[in-house]
């Protein structure tokens, strides 16, 4: 019973091939297979949901490269991209998808590198399609590791998932940090940052060469606030600080301060500190996260940015009200 199932899926993958490599149109494709105009159709929609075709747009627009050149210069940053998906643009999947592609093509690039590379990962949704989209990178020398622990429940978007995907897909390695996301108090969170395994986990991020990281917002009906990984009590520590975002477990006010409470005391993660000799790299995708990525951008330890168009215009004009 699996040899028709095989030949079916070759079918597709050639379907696939003949229209997007080999630019025939998609009656030539229906001609050369033998079969309709409509299945020909089908076997393209299979083959981009079953992963075997990945679209990018290398094409940066004028406008977008304009934002880009103002986001460098505003946020003191050695480089950002801007996804060309409209300044008006209200869908956060487009804008997340398309920064994602952005990112994609980035490690990409890291990754051709012919030294070994060691890339830390944080968590999120837009991590983890960052991870959907990076094809045709192999580098056995490449090493994926946590920034931080992981949630209780198996997530396609936790640090640990993304790092074993990326690890997989480009036939590296995945280091990850055996701790929780939280715990329960500053002092829990010292023991667990004592035992061996994790301190040998956090040597390899702490000395990561390149750190891709997303934001999270902490506001009313964010994930973070309904995800049930914070107590009541820590809940109540991040409104009475008015953190309105984190990074690689790390919560911070709106000035980029990191805020005075002891749930920034109870998360095992790497700390702003370490990264001052990183290569560090923030996606952000939606109009959403523009609090949490000024917040984040004002702590001063991002390096590069990458975001879909509506972001980068919010940002700029939320920069110049405030004066950065």
């Amino acid at each position: 019973m699996q040899m028709p199932k095989r030949q079916t899926d070759d079918t597709v993958a050639q379907a696939a091939w003949l229209y997007y490599v080999g630019n025939l149109s998609q009656q030539e494709v229906s001609t050369q297979l033998g079969v309709s105009r409509f299945k020909v159709l089908r076997m393209l929609a299979d083959a981009r949901e079953q992963g075997l075709v990945r679209i990018t747009v290398e094409h940066r627009t004028a406008r977008a490269l304009a934002l880009a050149d103002r986001l460098v210069t505003t946020f003191g940053l050695t480089e950002a991209q801007v996804a060309p998906v409209g300044e008006s643009n209200t869908d956060d999947t487009l804008a997340r998808n398309a920064v994602a592609i952005l990112a994609s093509g980035y490690l990409a690039r890291i990754a051709a590198s012919e030294t070994p590379v060691t890339v830390g990962l944080g968590w999120g949704r837009t991590l983890s399609a960052m991870a959907d989209n990076v094809t045709g990178v192999r580098n056995s020398a490449l090493t994926f590791v946590s920034l931080m622990g992981s949630v209780t429940y198996a997530s396609h978007t936790a640090p640990g998932d993304v790092c074993v995907r990326l690890a997989a897909q480009t036939g590296g390695r995945a280091i990850l940090l055996p701790a929780p996301f939280v715990t329960d108090s500053a002092a829990a969170c010292d023991g667990i940052m004592a035992q061996r395994l994790v301190r040998e986990a956090m040597g390899v991020a702490r000395s990561a060469d390149h750190a891709f990281m997303s934001v999270g917002e902490c506001r009313e009906g964010s994930i973070l606030f309904q995800s049930d990984i914070f107590s009541a009590d820590q809940i109540q520590q991040l409104r009475d600080a008015d953190v309105v975002g984190d990074c690689c477990g790390v919560f911070y006010r709106a000035d980029g301060t990191v805020a005075d409470i002891e749930l920034n005391r109870s998360t095992p993660c790497v700390q702003p500190a370490d990264m001052t000799r990183m290569d560090t790299v923030l996606l952000a995708g939606g109009l959403g996260k523009r609090a949490a990525t000024l917040a984040v951008l004002r702590a001063g330890f991002v390096k590069k940015l990458l975001v879909d168009e509506g972001l980068a215009v919010a940002l700029l004009a939320e920069a110049e009200k405030q004066g950065k």
